[in-house]
This record gives C-alpha cells, sequence and structure tokens, in this order.
C-alpha cells in the first residue's frame, strides 16, 4: 500500500450528519478538498440536488451515488471520474449510480473539461476522498464492535473482521458521519486496483441509445421562448439599421430588438470572446417560426473599423486591437507567405544554427500551409436562459463554467451567487465550448425580452459565426553534412492570428544547432481552441519533415527518430525540453512492433499492396504515436487501418481510452483529407456540410488497432494527444501512395468538388 498525506482538517474535508434511515453524504471537492454538504436530503435523494456537488453518497441500501461536476462531451468522464473514488471506497461497481452536477464555483472550482485534465487534474484527490471514506466506515465498525480498525477489511461495501463480524456501508454510516476525519489515509497500489484499469460501460449508455433528453438542445421548459440571432454577413461589419416590420408579422413571433453583448470599455476574462457584437434578436414561440421570420428582417451593415477589446487573463489586464476590413483567404496566404520572409521572434536557439546551415553540403527546406477549421459540433450552440431582476439560471452545453460565470455576473450586474448554471451532456466539444458568448448572449436576450428563452443556433450559424482554429503555416529547414549527418534545424512558423510553434519540444532538444522562430498577423476573424491547439498543425508539418529528411538521409522514418530521441537522452542539448525521451521512443517501439513496420506491404482482398506513413508527437503530457495503411479504391487514396500506440500513464477505463482514441484517428483522418474554411470579402463560403467536407462512414478506416504501454506513472492526458500525429501518419502514408509530397491542407479535394479550400 502506498501511504499519502491528506492535506484537510475536518473543516475543510467534511461535514457529515446523519442521513434519514441512516446513511453518510461526503461532499467532494474534485479539485482541492472535501466540503459539507450544507443540507442533506432524504434518504430517497430527488433528482434536483439544488447546491449540491461533488459528493459520495451511501445509502442505508448500500448505493453509492456518485455526483459527476465535470462537464461530459463524450470524452466519459462520467464513468472515469467516479472510478477513481470508488476504487478507493472499496465498493462494487453494480452499486454506484453517476449523476451530472451544476456548477459550483465555490465548491467544485473551474469544473473545466478541456486541455485533457480531467483524470491527470483529479487522480489523487478523488482517490483520497474515496480512501479517507473507507477509511470513515473502517472507524465506525471499530468502535462498533470494539475492535482495532487496522483488523477491519473491506470488500465490495462490505466491512469484515477475523471474528466474522460484518456489515456493510449503509449499515455503518450513520456512526461513520460523525467520527474526526482521518489522517494520512493510505491509497491502493496500482497492481491492488479491482476497478481501475478494468473496462466499465459507460454510465449513460443506456440513456443516450435510447434518446433520454440529455443534451442542451433537448432542455425546454414550458413556457420557453425560442430566440435566434442574425449576426453580420461578414467578418468586420456591423450592423447600421434593421427594419423588423415585416418580421413581426409572422405568426409566433413575440420580439425582435437588437442590442449589444459588450459595452464600451467592458473587460473581458481570459476565455470571453466575440464575434460579433451587435445582435439583431428574433423571438418566438417555435424554432420554425424564429427562422422563418429572421428570413424577413431587413438589415443594413456598415465596415466596422477597427475595435480594441479590454482583456484580462492569465497574462494580465492588456488592450487588443481586432482590425477592421473585409478578409479573403487568398490575400491571407498572400500576407503569410510575405510575413515568412521578414524577420520574426525567436522563440529558442540552440549552438549557432546560421553557421552550420552555412556550412551546410545540403539544406532541405520546405513550407507547410494549413487553413482555418470549424469545430463543427454535431449539437450547435444552444443556451437556455432565465433572467430575473433577482437570480438567473441557465441551462445548457458547456466546457468552462467557472470560467464564464464572473463575465455573465458583470453582464447581468447579479452575484455570482444569485446565478445557477446546470450543465448538460454536450453533443461534441473539441474546445468550441470552452468559449462562452453564447451562453452570454443567452442570458442577455432572456433579461432584454423578460421571458424564459432558448437560443439556438442553426447549422448555418454555427459554421459562419466562428470560433475557428486559426490559419497556419510553417517552413522547415534541415542542414545536413557531407555525410548525410544533420547538423542543424530551423523551423518558422506564423498564423493568423497566432503561430502554431512549441519552440521546446521535439526534435529540440535532441540537435546541436537549433531555431525556432514565429511570427503572428492580426485578424478579425474569431478564434479559439480546437482539439489539442496550435499541436494538431504543428505535428503535421513536422512530421511530414521528418519523413523527408529522413529519406534524404537514407535512414528509415522510425529508426530516423529514435536515433534523435537516443541522443536527446544521453545527450541532450538545452535544459528546457519539455518532452521525455524514453517515454517518447516508447510509443515509436511499440507501435512498430506492433504493426509490423518494415515487412512489405500486405495486399488487401480486390485492392493492391497498401503504403505506410508514420507519426509520432507529445502534446497535454501524453506521448502518440500512428501508423497508417493507404490503398487506393477507383483511384482515391484511403485509410484502410490504422495502429496506435499511446503512453498517457495508468489507463483507468481502458475501452473508454481506445475509444477515444479511435474517435481521434477517424476525425483526423478527414480534417487531414478535407477540412477547410475559406474566406471570400470576410464571408465564410462554406456554410453546411454540402460544402464543408467531413469524413464519411466509407471513409474511415476498417480498423483502428490502438495500444497503450504498460506503466505506473500518474493518468496523463488522453483527448488531444492521439489527434495531431495523425495529420502526418496520413501525409507520409499519401507520398508513399502518390509519389509526392503534400504540403498544403487539405491533402484531397472532395471528389465531388463540394470545397473551395
Amino acid at each position: 500500500m502506498k501511504s499519502t498525506k491528506t492535506t484537510y482538517d475536518r473543516r475543510s474535508f467534511l461535514k457529515t450528519s446523519l442521513l434519514s434511515g441512516g446513511g453518510l453524504m461526503l461532499s467532494v471537492s474534485w479539485l482541492s478538498s472535501v466540503k459539507a454538504a450544507d443540507k442533506l436530503q432524504a434518504l430517497n435523494v430527488p433528482e434536483q440536488w439544488a447546491q449540491l456537488n461533488g459528493y459520495i453518497q451511501i445509502t442505508a441500501d448500500n448505493v453509492v451515488k456518485l455526483l459527476c461536476p465535470n462537464p461530459e462531451f463524450g470524452q466519459n468522464v462520467m464513468t472515469s471520474l467516479p472510478m477513481m473514488v470508488a476504487e478507493e471506497l472499496d465498493v462494487d461497481w453494480k452499486n454506484v449510480v453517476v449523476e451530472m452536477g451544476p456548477h459550483d464555483n465555490a465548491k467544485l472550482g473551474p469544473q473545466f473539461t478541456g486541455g485533457s485534465n480531467s483524470v491527470r487534474m483529479y487522480w489523487k484527490p478523488l482517490r483520497e476522498a474515496g480512501a479517507t471514506a473507507r477509511q470513515l466506515l473502517r472507524d465506525a465498525a471499530a468502535q462498533t464492535w470494539n475492535v482495532p480498525a487496522e483488523e477491519i477489511t473491506t470488500k465490495a461495501g462490505v466491512l469484515h473482521h477475523p471474528s466474522g463480524k460484518s456489515a456493510t456501508y449503509g449499515e455503518m454510516a450513520g456512526k461513520a458521519a460523525t467520527l474526526p476525519i482521518p489522517k494520512g489515509v493510505k491509497l491502493k497500489a496500482p497492481k491492488d486496483f479491482t476497478i481501475v484499469r478494468q473496462s466499465k460501460r459507460n454510465v449513460e449508455g443506456k440513456k443516450i441509445v435510447t434518446g433520454k433528453p440529455l443534451f442542451g438542445l433537448d432542455y425546454k421548459p414550458a413556457g420557453t421562448l425560442v430566440a435566434m440571432i442574425q449576426h453580420p454577413p461578414a467578418f468586420g461589419m456591423k450592423l447600421k439599421s434593421f427594419d423588423a416590420a415585416q418580421a413581426l408579422k409572422m405568426p409566433g413571433i413575440t420580439n425582435v430588438f437588437n442590442l449589444n453583448l459588450y459595452e464600451n470599455g467592458f473587460e473581458q476574462g481570459g476565455f470571453d470572446t466575440r464575434t460579433f457584437n451587435d445582435l439583431l434578436v428574433v423571438v418566438g414561440k417555435t424554432t420554425w417560426e424564429v427562422m422563418n421570420a429572421r428570413k424577413k428582417l431587413v438589415a443594413q451593415w456598415e465596415p466596422a473599423g477597427d475595435t480594441t477589446d479590454t482583456m484580462a487573463g492569465r497574462s494580465g489586464k492588456r488592450a487588443v486591437t481586432v482590425p477592421g476590413g473585409l478578409e479573403s483567404t487568398t490575400a491571407q496566404l498572400d500576407k503569410m507567405a510575405q510575413y515568412a520572409n521578414q524577420p520574426a521572434q525567436q522563440l529558442r536557439k540552440d549552438g549557432d544554427p546560421e553557421t552550420a546551415f552555412k556550412n551546410a553540403a545540403q539544406v532541405i527546406e520546405r513550407t507547410y500551409n494549413a487553413p482555418f477549421l470549424a469545430h463543427n459540433c454535431m449539437e450547435p450552440m444552444n443556451f437556455f436562459a432565465h433572467v430575473t431582476a433577482e437570480k438567473a439560471l441557465l441551462v445548457g452545453p458547456l466546457q468552462a463554467p467557472g470560467w464564464v460565470e464572473p463575465t455573465l455576473s458583470k453582464l447581468l450586474n447579479l452575484p455570482a451567487d444569485k446565478i445557477d448554471i446546470q450543465m448538460t451532456r454536450m453533443g461534441g466539444g473539441f474546445g468550441r465550448r470552452a468559449y462562452g458568448q453564447y451562453l452570454y448572449e443567452a442570458a442577455l436576450v432572456s433579461k432584454k425580452a423578460n421571458a424564459p428563452v432558448k437560443l439556438i443556433y442553426t447549422r448555418e450559424d454555427d459554421m459562419t459565426y466562428g470560433i475557428y482554429r486559426p490559419m497556419y503555416t510553417a517552413t522547415y529547414r534541415a542542414a545536413l553534412d557531407a555525410d548525410k549527418n544533420l547538423i542543424a534545424f530551423h523551423v518558422k512558423g506564423g498564423g493568423i492570428p497566432e503561430h502554431p510553434i512549441h519552440a521546446n519540444r521535439f526534435p529540440a532538444g535532441a540537435i546541436d544547432n537549433y531555431l525556432a522562430e514565429g511570427w503572428e498577423i492580426p485578424s478579425n476573424i474569431t478564434i479559439g481552441a480546437f482539439r489539442a491547439p496550435r499541436s494538431n498543425f504543428n505535428a503535421a508539418a513536422e512530421q511530414s519533415f521528418l519523413d523527408e529528411v529522413a529519406e534524404a538521409m537514407g535512414k528509415d522514418p522510425i529508426a530516423f527518430r529514435l536515433d534523435l530521441l537516443k541522443r536527446a537522452k544521453e545527450k541532450p542539448v538545452g535544459t528546457n525540453n519539455e518532452y521525455d525521451p524514453d517515454r517518447y521512443a516508447g510509443v515509436l517501439e511499440l507501435v512498430r512492433d506492433k504493426s509490423n513496420w518494415g515487412k512489405a506491404g500486405v495486399a488487401t482482398p480486390g485492392h493492391e499492396q497498401y503504403s505506410r506513413g508514420v507519426a509520432a508527437y507529445f502534446c497535454h503530457n501524453s506521448y502518440a504515436a500512428h501508423v497508417v495503411d493507404m490503398v487506393t479504391r477507383d483511384g482515391q487514396p484511403y485509410v484502410e487501418r490504422v495502429f496506435s500506440a499511446m503512453d498517457c500513464g495508468i489507463v483507468v477505463n481502458p475501452d473508454a481510452a481506445k475509444n477515444m482514441v479511435q474517435g481521434a484517428v477517424v476525425d483526423g483522418i478527414g480534417n487531414a483529407f478535407y477540412g477547410a474554411l475559406t474566406l471570400k470579402n470576410g464571408v465564410p463560403e462554406q456554410t453546411n456540410f454540402d460544402t464543408y467536407r467531413m469524413i464519411r462512414h466509407n471513409e474511415a478506416p476498417k480498423t483502428v488497432d490502438v495500444h497503450f504501454v504498460e506503466n505506473d506513472l500518474d493518468p496523463t492526458g488522453l483527448g488531444e494527444p492521439p489527434f495531431p500525429p495523425v495529420f502526418g501518419a496520413v501525409a507520409n502514408a499519401l507520398y508513399k501512395t502518390t509519389g509526392r509530397r503534400h504540403y498544403n491542407q487539405p491533402f484531397k479535394p472532395d471528389p465531388e468538388k463540394r470545397t473551395q479550400g
């Protein structure tokens, strides 16, 4: 057993009371402490939990009920997080019930789902919560039976003593509630896990497949009005005037008005953003009626000009100027090419790369480009709001309730304790729902309309309203000496409106002469986090380039990477290298072995031999590698199968983890082949799935064979790390398939010519 010192006193960890019928409730802070439930409910706890968040509840019938505070958008935290509590509590998983909790900033912190943080951040606090509750139950049994607590064991929610005495947790819960919090509880060693590392079904699986109302779009209480926003037709424009006479005559329409999201000088939070500040709103009884009335609006638009936003966040308070103008993809590409030839910000420099390139026998230089990408969550943005002068209720899909609450409080002029944010299951997130402007919009519309309102974006709204993955470019250079040794490496990357470069990641630390630079171009195109921000482009370009360098050196792509990692381990350059060379090499070796790398491609039925591409990457504290096998069908390349290797530490729920990797692989293939959002005079040229191409069922790989490096390291990220190297592996396989390198995304134009990218 591994002992860990608990940092909770009785006041910060637990205040307990006897449940009617004898039960124990522990209100758990899933970030740092375990706190009291301010008011315990009756034994048969109702569906509405008021202000209770993050708890362990044990009923007299020995049922354990866990409230998951973290928003769920398909990564299965509602199963994996409670599994960690249940493991240390030592209960039978069949007796565990899990529910989504509301937002409670005071008790639960930001409750943020994103950045592949959920399991990693909560690994120790949740286990300590379970272990402390288990020890309380042992202490209660020891006092009841007048025996030393050390003699009492637990198994599947039952306490046992060598004398033959036994009791369920539920029978001892009442007494346990009165005892002091134990110090120095012992956590299980990984070898003793019985729940963690065992596959458990999604606790909401049955609800999902039977169509239960879990998602934000499902939530619409009686009397709720529907609202939609007409935004400007182009980025860089704003509302000048409007005529709503015809719209107001349409059936079911109750109101049309305009308002501003932020007033002049409003100080935004670190994750606040605005695509368009002027909101032209139509409110009515049904979605269909509002959609039709919105078409009857007569609006005049004008150039927005340069605007200045006041931002506050992790970087401190600052003014951000958003340029005016109507931007087009063609002009953006020209401007990026211009910036790429100008001096840039030095991000890292090792050795003397300038001299090494000057003296090189061969220099390889390649430039990679990638377009804006739309998140395209299957569930468009939506939120319910009921705002009065005294309080506000908001319900919907949201990744970061703790980050939106301060801004919402300022916008509504309501204290935080008068704002109730309830989180629903999300139909996709990928970073899009970390930005809460659609929640702010719903709240302001409800306040203005003086009614409960459901704000809904159409698919066209969602795709043209932002928020996008930035537009990126990067130029890579490698210097070889006369013996084909790699002697220098240079990456210079930029983007609109941010650069993608992670200067301290591989191959930094493995090359004596290394230079990383970055530059940025301001824009009025709204951007935000997109599954593995920056890494999703950086990995694509870097891993494609490394393959080309390996070929020039006459080396196998995997062997080349392993040689660099060996150097980074044995004689590292610099001290700021973010990655662990052993773990990085581990996923490459695992995927090499599982894919039988190096053997001739095996022909698949009806097809020629497949071509192979490999890529690996480190981000969000984890390591991922993929081998992509590609075939040609009807003259088009398709990914036939994929081998994936991951090192994310201890895997809490193996089946769910495999599903996450498989989803990332399919998502990566689709974005690499087809993903692109282009603009003409500020207007997005793709507005729905008929023009923004998504991967289709017949284009997905037939198999994605996922393997995990087995170790006892604390869990690290998993939602994002598998995604970035997919792009590079696809590009490298395409080269083997088509005989030419691909430097611009998307790699594969739609055969039906339905994309503009």
